[in-house]
């Protein structure tokens, strides 16, 4: 039988804490509930008012992996959920808005995953983001060069970007955004990407097809579209290590110059806690929050 843990109030049932979930280090279910606790502090900011898609893997990311988007059956009655719009109609999506809701989603083995808008206001979103993903000899390291492009253009028009690792094998690019809808911040988006191609030729690409890819870093805009969801900060992913979508500063993308660089894993978040603090926490204040050209 699990054990029940209490989490501010709420009963808990958390199963198969000595599963192994990540065979590569030995990383067990146990300590990815762990992680959660130790890190919610700074993930739950960002997670509270956002639609949730879980992207599950129970048995590991060697096993099953599948997105849930809808309120999974036996969702307990005090976890917030929502009505969100979709294309197909409403639907209704979990929101994670405290430790307790935290910790049920995270004995599901789940990444987390948020769209750019919240659902308070879902005709307009609040960030901007591009996914750097690279081609094959290109790594992480092209992705910096790239992302310092971005940010130098982005700051052209007035707004600030902050940079996390995407916990596979590229970056993430965000900016906090105001008065515009989803459909705008994707085409200004589109638009970046292809200015940076033309500035970039040898290394930026804003098309997705596969062919031309290799040694490429894919300048990927279209997780701006209402629809898409990117995964949260902090959360860590189905690899085979237990790595995590981790905030970084811009010195050390500046300095990053070979594969693995910038990889971190859960044992690595708290210590950089302490150090940065939420390297993220500026897109969470809505007066710094920037306006489209």
């Amino acid at each position: 039988m699990a054990p029940i843990t209490e989490v501010e109030g709420r009963r808990l049932a958390l199963s198969n804490l000595e599963k192994v979930l990540y065979p590569a280090t030995g990383f067990t279910k146990g300590e990815v509930l762990h992680y959660y606790a130790t890190v919610a502090e700074v993930l739950l900011p960002h997670l509270r008012g956002r639609a949730v898609s879980f992207l599950r893997y129970p048995d590991g990311p060697d096993g099953q992996v599948f997105f849930t988007k809808n309120v999974p059956p036996g969702t307990p009655d005090w976890v917030t959920t929502a009505e969100v719009p979709r294309v197909e109609g409403p639907s209704r999506m979990v929101l994670v808005q405290d430790l307790p809701s935290l910790m049920w989603s995270a004995n599901l083995v789940t990444e987390f995953h948020t769209h750019q808008w919240l659902v308070d206001t879902p005709d307009e979103a609040d960030r901007i983001v591009f996914d750097l993903d690279p081609g094959a000899p290109a790594s992480i390291a092209q992705c910096c060069e790239v992302a310092l492009w971005l940010r130098e253009r982005l700051a052209r028009d007035n707004l600030e970007t902050y940079a996390k690792t995407s916990g596979s094998k590229g970056l993430h690019l965000l900016a906090a955004v105001h008065g515009a809808s989803s459909e705008r911040v994707s085409e200004y988006a589109k638009a970046l990407a292809v200015e940076a191609e033309k500035a970039m030729p040898r290394l930026a690409l804003h098309r997705m097809t596969r062919s031309l890819r290799p040694g490429k870093v894919f300048v990927d805009w279209s997780q701006n579209a209402a629809r898409k969801t990117t995964a949260a900060p902090y959360t860590l992913r189905a690899r085979p290590e237990p790595t995590v979508s981790a905030p970084v500063t811009w010195d050390e993308i500046e300095e990053c110059r070979a594969p693995g660089r910038l990889d971190f894993r859960a044992v690595d978040i708290a210590p950089r806690i302490q150090d940065h603090g939420d390297l993220l926490a500026p897109l969470l204040e809505t007066e710094a929050a920037g306006s489209l050209p």
